[in-house]
Parts: C-alpha cells; sequence; structure tokens
C-alpha cells in the first residue's frame, strides 16, 4: 500500500466552459447548455453543463447527435479569450499556497501542498479555502479531491461533483482503493476491462489476486501500472514544468476536401496557425523539434498520420507527407491536422552542449498541445 506523506489536491472546474458562459450572461443558466461547433457543421461538444448531461449529453459527443438527445440543447461557439482570461485567474489562485502547480489544462492542476504553511499546513483546508475563494473571485464552482498522491487526489475530485470536496486520509487508501471498478484506472477502457473482466477482475480489490509478473505478462508495461494503481500506488511528483511533447492544429470541415488541391489549400492554413501557436509557446519556454507530422480523418471516419524527422516546419516537407497520407486511401478528408513532435528534455540538453545548434530555426511547444478550429 502506499507510504507517501504528501498531501496534493487536484482541482477541476465544473464543466469549465458553460460555466464560463453562464456566468457572463444569466440567460443561460437554469437551460441544457453545450460549449461547441453547430450540428450542421459537423460540431462537436467540447463540454457541457449538468442539466444536459442529464439527457446523456457528453463532451466530444458530436452536436448532431447531443441535438437529437436534447432537442431544447442550445449550442454556442467557444469564446477562448474569455477561457483563458478565468484560467489564469485561477491558477494564479493556486500559486499563492504553493509553487507546486501542474496545471493539466485551462481547468484542472494538480497541487503539492505538503510543505505549504497556509491553513496551519492542512491540506484539506487548503482546498476548501481555494475553492471559496475561486467562487467569490472568479465566480466558478470548483471540485477538488485531497489525497496523499495523484492518483487518490485525481479520483476524489470526481467523488462529489459538482462544486464538491472529497479527502482520502493515508489510513483510507486501501480501503477506498480496493472497492474501486477497474474502470476508475487510468487508462483502463473498454478493452482492457473486458479482458480484465474475463479474468473475473471487477474491482481493484479483484486485481490484487494477480500478482505483477501476471499481469506484465497478460498487459506489457501497462501490466506494472495496474499493480501498482490498484494498491493506490503512486510515486509520481507534481511537476510546475511539464515538458511539452507536441504541438498541433487541426479542423473539422463542414465540406469534405475532395482533391488534393484542397487539401493543400487547407494546409497552408493551418500551417500558419501552427506557426502563431509555435511562437508563442517558443515565448515561454526553449523548444526543439524532432518530428513533423500531418493526421489525416477521412469521409468514412478512419485516420492516418504520415511524419517525418524534422528540425522545424518545412512547408513543402509538409505537402510531401500530406500527399503521402491522402494517397493511403484515396477518399474525401472531413479532417485535417499539422504538428510537430519535440525532442525530450534529455536530448535537447545533449544537443545544445555539444552541436552549434541555432534556436531561431526552431519552430516548435508542455505535453500534447491541441488546437482545433472547429469543435
Amino acid at each position: 500500500m502506499t507510504t507517501s506523506l504528501r498531501k496534493i489536491i487536484h482541482c477541476d472546474a465544473d464543466c469549465f466552459y458553460a460555466s464560463v458562459e453562464m456566468r457572463d450572461d444569466s440567460s443561460l443558466r437554469g437551460i441544457p447548455l453545450a460549449v461547441g461547433g453547430q450540428p450542421d457543421q459537423r460540431g462537436v461538444v467540447a463540454t457541457c453543463n449538468y442539466e444536459a448531461r442529464a439527457f446523456g449529453v457528453r463532451s466530444a459527443m458530436p452536436s448532431a447527435q447531443a441535438v437529437k438527445l436534447c432537442p431544447d440543447l442550445r449550442i454556442i461557439a467557444p469564446s477562448m479569450h474569455r477561457y483563458q482570461e478565468a484560467s489564469r485567474r485561477i491558477m494564479a489562485i493556486y500559486r499563492d499556497y504553493t509553487e507546486l502547480v501542474e496545471p493539466l489544462s485551462l481547468d484542472e492542476a494538480y497541487l503539492d501542498v505538503t510543505d505549504s504553511q497556509r491553513c496551519g499546513g492542512s491540506a484539506t483546508l487548503i482546498a476548501r479555502e481555494i475553492r471559496a475563494r475561486i467562487a467569490a473571485e472568479v465566480g466558478l464552482t470548483v471540485s477538488a479531491g485531497v489525497g496523499p498522491n495523484k492518483f487518490i487526489a485525481k479520483i476524489a475530485s470526481d467523488w462529489r461533483k459538482p462544486d464538491g470536496l472529497f479527502v482520502v486520509k493515508p489510513g483510507e487508501v486501501d480501503a477506498f482503493v480496493a472497492a474501486l471498478p477497474v474502470e476508475r484506472l487510468f487508462g483502463v477502457g473498454k478493452v482492457t476491462a473486458e479482458k480484465l473482466r474475463a479474468l473475473g477482475v471487477d474491482s481493484c480489490a479483484d486485481l490484487r489476486g494477480h500478482s505483477m509478473v501476471d499481469l506484465t505478462e497478460r498487459f506489457g508495461v501497462f501490466g506494472q501500472r495496474l499493480y501498482e494503481r490498484c494498491r493506490g500506488i503512486d510515486n509520481r511528483e507534481v511537476s510546475p514544468d511539464r515538458e511539452r511533447k507536441s504541438i498541433s492544429v487541426e479542423t473539422t470541415y463542414t465540406r469534405d476536401l475532395r482533391t488534393l488541391a484542397e487539401c493543400e489549400t487547407a494546409l497552408a492554413r493551418l500551417l500558419r496557425q501552427l506557426a502563431e501557436r509555435i511562437g508563442r509557446a517558443r515565448r515561454s519556454e526553449p523548444l526543439a523539434i524532432a518530428k513533423v507530422f500531418v493526421k489525416i480523418r477521412f469521409a468514412d471516419f478512419s485516420r492516418t498520420t504520415a511524419e517525418a524527422g524534422a528540425l522545424g516546419v518545412d512547408p513543402a516537407q509538409c505537402r510531401e507527407l500530406l500527399a503521402q497520407a491522402v494517397g493511403r486511401k484515396r477518399r474525401p478528408v472531413r479532417l485535417l491536422g499539422v504538428g510537430v513532435r519535440m525532442l525530450e528534455a534529455q536530448a535537447t540538453r545533449q544537443l545544445r552542449l555539444f552541436d552549434d545548434w541555432d534556436d531561431t530555426t526552431q519552430i516548435g511547444p508542455s505535453s500534447g498541445d491541441n488546437a482545433s478550429t472547429q469543435i
């Protein structure tokens, strides 16, 4: 069982985009609301409020499907600048309590308050005060979980949503985790859950009956994580400076792109957006590109990605990758994306130590940064 003495808080704003919209427009409160693209434009729900969720509407659901489930659903376009402004204010409040803040997205973060002297050093009181301040100063509700590691804190933050606080003390971890269904373990999706059920595993208590050797043989390196998480073990640290692994932009088109020429025209626009996004990221951190890639989703919803080694974003190289990807199926294209993958931090340091590395040639951002122009 976990022996960690850390105090970790996981904070997650409740239906963030929708909450910002309801905060700024009282007429949107109390009605089923979604933020995303329109049904007639192949839109997707980015988030929705709890009134919409009662009808089965969920994030990442096609807007057309959402409207079928909830005919009175109000769908509004996202306003990212307002969401970013709210996020900045929330993150600033977190940093009043600890420097160890690891943002996962605009509306979600881990806080390590082990050494914080605020609220007498009580993680529970810190979480309670943070939630009260965000409600008063930003006008939004945040659910929080408190636990001895990131895994426990993350699970706990979902326990009393919305606008809830749940605390799992170190002595409670064993029983708390044992009762969890295996689907609550990060990385266990439908396929893995079915494999586990075939082994007679429904809960973390059941999973503990399998050795690490057994789980590793069945699930590879993921088996070790299953072995640890079902016992409440998570030694990951809260990392304020998470390494950026990729950055990309993509668009889902209201009308399919039917020729390579149409795709090339669309790619040119995406490359301009990618350059702007990379430029913003480089103002806050050094970057070194390892690969460039082009991603396609065809009209039949099949996907393909073409990538190659690169030191920067070369439009000609991207067009070649586009041609490769399009040529694999020769079908109309409904989604097109382009992006870059970064060198790992250690490799970057070695290059800068031994090579004549010119940062000005790099265009390229913390983990899996992805922008979409059509939600």
